[in-house]
C-alpha cells in the first residue's frame, strides 16, 4: 500500500509496517515518511545541493526502505520508469552498474597487479643478486627480501592516513605509484647491495600506502550488493601481478648480456613498467564520495556518487544514507584521538581485532622446488605454475564472497590450507627424489588454489569495509601495517627456518597456524556482506562473548541436527539479520 502520493504528501492510508520491518540498524526506518522529507528539505539547503532536491526526496525514501525487500515499490513519489531501474538494480547487481565503476575497479586492479609483481619478481631475482653482491647469510638474504614489508609496516601504511587527508584516495595511489617506479628503477641500477637495499625500503612506503589505499577506493565506491565481489579484485589482480612477477623471472633467466648474474636486473627494472601505468590514469577517475562527504564537501561527493551509479536516485540514496548514519558517528569523532579510539571503542576495536586476525610460498616458493630436488630453471617454471594457479583460484571468489560470504569463505578454506601445508610437509620425507618432487609441487599447487578465493581475498577486503569512515584510513594502515610486518617476519626466518626446523618442520609450524586461524574465525569473526559500510556498526558493536556464544550454540544445534534430534533454531544473531517478510497491514 502506498504511502506517499504523487505530488510526496502523505497518504491518508499511510502504513507504519516498512519502518517496523526495516533493520532497526538503519535510523530512516524510525521516523515517519513525512519527518524523512523535512529533513531533506533541511539538508538539501545546509550542503548547497537544492537543485537535486527532487532527487534527495526520493533517494532517502528509498534509503529508508532499502532492508526491506520490494519496499520501493509502496513509493508513489517514484515514476514506473524510476521504479524500474531499481527492479533491475535487484535482478541484476552486475548489470546494473556503470562502466565507469568497473573502470575505477579496473583501475584498483592495475594497483594489484604493481602490488603482485612487486611481491614476486623478487622470487627469481634473488638467486642472482645474492651471486653478485655475495650475500651467503640466510639473515641477511631474508632481510633484503622482507625489506619493503619492514618499511610497509613500520612507515608505509602509517603514512596512508596522512596522505589520505591531504590528497584523497586517488591522490594517495597516484604517489604510491611514483614511488614503486622510481624504486624498481633504483633497484635496477645498483651497484651495491647497500643501493639495492635502501631501494627496497622505500619501496616500502608505496607497497604500504596502495594497499592501504586501493581497497577503500574500491569498497567506498561499490554498491553494497557487489562490494566484495569488487573489493576482492585487489587479490585477484595482485594474483594477476604474481603471475605475471614470475613470468618475468622465467623470461628473464637466460638475460645475461649485462654481465654475469645480472638477470636480476632486468627482472626488477620491467616491474617499474604498470605503475607508471595506473599513475598516469588515475585522475581520470571521481574520486571515493565518502572521502569528500568526511570531507564536508557533500556537492563533490554526489556529483561522484552519480558517476557511479546508474540513475540519479540511486546516487541520492547512497549519499543520504551514509550522512544519515555519519551524522550519528560525528559526536564520536569530534575532540577524540584517534589513535585511542581504535583501541578503545569497542565497534572499532573489534573490527581491528578482525581485520588484524585476517604469504611464504610466494616469495620461496623457487627456493622450495629447488630443496625438493628440481633445477634452478624448473624451479623457476614450477613457481610460474604456482603463480598461474593463484591467479586462476582467485576467480571463483568474484562470484561467491557476496553469495557464500566472507567469514564462509575463510571457514570452508582454511582446514584445507592446513591440510595442503601438512601434505607440502610430509612430502619432504619421501625418499624417492621423482616422487618426492611429485608431491612437492601438487601439494603447493593445491595450496595455492585454495588460498586465492579464501585467504588471498578477504583480509584485504575485510579490513576495507571494517571501519568507520572517520578511522578508516588509521583502521586500514593498522591492518595493513600488521599484515606487512607478518609477511617480513616470514620473509626473513624462512631460510634460517629451513636450515633450524627442516621444510617439513617449517611447513608443519603454518600448517597447525591456519588450524588455529580456523577457530578464531569460526568464534569471533563476523560477517559483512550484504550490509552497507556504515550499518557495520551494529555488525561490530556486538560483544566477543556474545558472538562466540551465539556460534557455540549454532555448533550445537548443527551437531543434534546430524544426530537426527529435534532442536530449537538459534534465533538470529543480528536485527535484521536474514530476509525480511512484510507484515499485514494494520491500515
Amino acid at each position: 500500500m502506498a504511502f506517499l502520493s504523487a505530488s510526496g504528501e502523505p497518504s491518508p492510508q499511510a502504513p507504519s509496517e516498512t519502518a517496523q520491518n526495516a533493520s532497526h540498524s538503519n535510523p530512516l526506518s524510525e521516523i515517519t515518511p513525512q519527518e524523512v522529507l523535512a529533513e531533506v528539505n533541511r539538508f538539501v539547503e545546509a550542503k548547497g545541493l537544492r537543485e537535486h532536491r527532487d532527487a534527495f526526496r526520493k533517494g532517502a525514501l528509498l534509503a529508508r526502505v532499502q532492508n526491506v525487500p520490494d519496499g520501493f515499490e509502496d513509493i508513489d513519489l517514484l515514476s514506473s520508469e524510476e521504479k524500474e531501474y531499481i527492479r533491475y538494480e535487484v535482478s541484476h547487481k552486475w548489470r546494473s552498474s556503470p562502466p565507469l565503476l568497473y573502470l575505477l575497479c579496473g583501475l584498483c586492479a592495475g594497483c594489484a597487479i604493481v602490488q603482485g609483481m612487486d611481491q614476486t619478481v623478487i622470487n627469481g631475482a634473488q638467486a642472482f643478486y645474492f651471486k653478485e653482491f655475495g650475500i651467503k647469510d640466510p639473515l641477511m638474504q631474508g632481510f633484503l627480501n622482507g625489506a619493503p614489508y619492514a618499511s610497509a609496516a613500520l612507515l608505509g601504511c602509517w603514512l596512508n592516513a596522512p596522505l589520505n587527508d591531504k590528497f584523497g584516495r586517488r591522490g594517495t595511489i597516484f604517489v604510491s605509484c611514483c614511488i614503486a617506479a622510481l624504486t624498481g628503477i633504483i633497484q635496477a641500477a645498483s651497484s651495491s647491495w647497500v643501493d639495492f637495499m635502501i631501494g627496497r625500503l622505500v619501496l616500502g612506503i608505496a607497497v604500504g600506502a596502495k594497499s592501504s589505499t586501493t581497497p577503500i577506493y574500491a569498497a567506498e565506491s561499490a554498491p553494497k550488493e557487489v562490494r566484495g565481489a569488487l573489493t576482492m579484485m585487489w587479490q585477484m589482480w595482485t594474483a594477476f601481478g604474481i603471475m605475471i612477477g614470475y613470468a618475468a623471472s622465467l623470461g628473464f633467466q637466460n638475460c645475461d648480456f649485462l654481465g654475469e648474474n645480472s638477470q636480476w636486473r632486468w627482472m626488477i627494472g620491467v616491474s617499474s613498467f604498470p605503475p607508471i601505468v595506473v599513475g598516469a590514469l588515475v585522475y581520470m577517475l571521481p574520486d571515493s564520495p565518502r572521502w569528500y562527504m568526511d570531507k564536508g564537501n557533500y556537492k563533490k561527493a554526489f556529483e561522484s556518487m552519480r558517476k557511479l551509479r546508474r540513475h540519479d536516485i540511486q546516487a541520492a540514496r547512497d549519499i543520504y544514507l551514509a550522512h544519515t548514519y555519519l551524522e550519528a558517528e560525528k559526536q564520536s569523532k569530534d575532540g577524540k584521538n584517534l589513535l585511542r579510539e581504535l583501541f578503545t571503542v569497542r565497534r572499532n576495536w573489534r573490527a581491528a581485532q578482525s581485520a588484524w586476525f585476517l604469504n611464504v610460498i610466494a616469495y620461496y616458493s623457487t627456493r622450495i622446488f629447488t630443496d625438493a630436488g628440481f633445477s634452478r630453471d624448473v624451479a623457476l617454471t614450477a613457481s610460474f605454475g604456482c603463480g598461474v594457479l593463484n591467479w586462476l583460484g582467485a576467480l571463483p571468489a568474484v562470484l561467491t564472497i557476496d553469495r557464500f560470504g566472507r567469514r564462509n569463505l575463510l571457514l570452508a578454506t582454511l582446514p584445507l590450507l592446513s591440510i595442503s601445508l601438512l601434505w607440502t610437509a610430509g612430502s619432504f620425507q619421501v625418499q624417492d627424489p621423482q616422487l618426492r618432487t611429485s608431491l612437492v609441487i601438487t601439494s603447493v599447487y593445491v595450496f595455492m588454489f585454495i588460498y586465492s578465493p579464501g585467504l588471498g581475498p578477504v583480509p584485504f577486503t575485510y579490513s576495507a569495509e571494517a571501519f568507520p569512515l572517520h578511522i578508516r584510513a588509521l583502521g586500514m594502515a593498522s591492518a595493513t601495517a600488521v599484515t606487512w610486518a607478518l609477511n617480513f617476519l616470514i620473509s626473513f626466518s624462512w631460510p634460517k627456518m629451513m636450515e633450524a626446523m627442516t621444510p617439513t618442520g617449517g611447513f608443519c609450524w603454518y600448517g597447525a597456524w591456519n588450524a588455529v586461524g580456523f577457530v578464531f574465525a569460526y568464534f569471533l569473526v563476523p560477517e559483512t556482506k550484504g550490509r552497507t559500510l556504515e550499518e557495520l556498526d551494529e555488525v561490530f558493536s556486538l560483544r566477543n562473548r556474545d558472538h562466540a556464544l551465539h556460534y557455540w550454540k549454532r555448533l550445537k544445534w548443527g551437531a543434534l541436527k546430524l544426530a537426527r534430534v529435534d532442536a530449537e533454531p538459534v534465533p538470529p544473531l543480528y536485527e535484521g539479520e536474514g530476509p525480511q517478510e512484510p507484515k499485514p497491514s494494520n491500515a
